[in-house]
């Protein structure tokens, strides 16, 4: 059978086969630690828990409008213009599946074959795939350590050609944690607004942020940048629900109809009672997220005061999301068990494999020599999981 070429070219989510990896190794009984997957460790809070069942009381269970139940979008609305100072309809929202599949509805929205999407590197795995899959062209935009791996309008104006459509933007950004300023955004606005390119900007960890600094989105800076701009935001990461699958986003009307009309046609609502329960999440009661970051804080000021006891690693300060990238080039190339590690997936391997330490290689990001580790786990699993690590970079030689 031949199977359509644009599918096969895909790759599977190397963060998600290397926790599926993990998970199984844990079923049959080994201690893993798992500092693979982008999911807190926290359960949902209890009012969202408590509305959600009580819409599968009241027999909240039937199809709603393929583009969102009306209530969530005005909850959407009233979240958008408390925390970012923008103002949308209900025509200019969306609610979807979580995060990707908004992603995945506005590219398709957006692209034409053969339109290119700057991707700043590095970048969340996905983001290349759902490129593909709308027939658009992933174009790496090369970053540097002094510009902490963002992007600038010298690397910007090196990735530009005629086919340039779309800019997909990331901040709080994963896997770096880096955090763009007002002042960094305006200048992509600017380079947006010279050369008409639109922008998908992913606030999924929004929230997430530990120092002074503070969120802005694009979308706020001019009503200009405003007009270009799809935000996409979910509440996986925000309010621990990673499992219930919502997403929403909001942009310019005749887009937002475009993503809506693709999805009545491929998945339609999300699932009713979620809708209802992220009601609750985005009016109702938010100390649960300020409590949430102060023990993330926490914990990454510890695996920062782990990393830097061992000799030789280097890392990326993160300031925002809970992931620390690991610069393990001084480690490659040296032998383990009589097998040289050339790259960051041959270090994942054999960590998880006789050390039980899942953690993601930095090549699915595509920054080659550094591996992912998501401090969204306990501080004593933290621990444990250096302890191994130390122990397997001793093993080295």
């Amino acid at each position: 059978m031949n199977f359509s070429e644009k599918a096969g070219k895909l790759a599977p989510s190397i963060t998600l086969a290397i926790t599926a990896k993990a998970k199984q190794m844990k079923a049959e009984g080994k201690d893993i630690i798992g500092f693979g997957a982008g999911e807190p460790d926290f359960n949902t809070p209890p009012n969202i828990i408590a509305a959600c069942k009580n819409a599968l009381d009241e027999g909240k269970t039937k199809y709603l409008p393929a583009s969102g139940l009306v209530e969530l979008k005005d909850a959407v609305i009233a979240k958008f213009s408390r925390d970012n100072g923008l103002n949308y309809t209900r025509e200019q929202v969306i609610i979807s599946t979580g995060g990707k599949q908004c992603l995945a509805n506005g590219l398709s929205a957006l692209l034409n074959p053969g339109d290119e999407v700057l991707i700043a590197k590095p970048y969340w795995v996905s983001y290349p795939d759902l490129v593909h899959l709308a027939d658009g062209i992933p174009v790496i935009v090369d970053t540097k350590e002094e510009d902490d791996y963002k992007y600038t309008r010298e690397n910007l104006q090196a990735a530009l050609t005629p086919r340039t459509k779309v800019i997909i933007l990331n901040s709080p950004n994963n896997p770096t944690g880096t955090i763009y300023s007002k002042e960094e955004l305006q200048s992509i606005a600017d380079f947006c607004r010279d050369n008409d390119i639109f922008i998908i900007s992913d606030e999924i960890y929004e929230p997430l942020i530990y120092g002074e600094e503070k969120h802005y989105s694009i979308a706020g800076l001019s009503e200009e940048t405003y007009s270009r701009t799809l935000v996409i935001n979910a509440l996986s990461k925000a309010y621990a629900m990673t499992g219930w699958r919502l997403g929403y986003a909001a942009g310019p009307k005749d887009l937002i109809k475009i993503m809506s009309n693709i999805q009545s046609h491929t998945t339609s609502n999300s699932t009713s009672f979620v809708q209802y329960a992220a009601v609750e999440a985005l009016s109702g009661d938010q100390s649960f997220i300020p409590e949430m970051n102060k023990e993330f804080k926490s914990r990454r000021d510890y695996m920062i005061e782990r990393a830097e006891k061992v000799e030789g690693l280097k890392y990326i300060y993160p300031k925002g999301a809970f992931y620390l990238m690991v610069d393990i080039r001084n480690y490659l190339g040296k032998s383990y068990k009589g097998k040289v590690i050339e790259n960051s997936l041959d270090f994942a391997d054999s960590l998880l494999s006789d050390h039980q330490v899942a953690l993601v290689p930095g090549s699915g990001f595509g920054l080659e020599g550094f591996v992912r580790l998501s401090y969204a786990i306990s501080k004593e699993s933290i621990g444990k999981g250096f302890d191994r690590i130390e122990e397997f970079l001793s093993q080295l030689s």
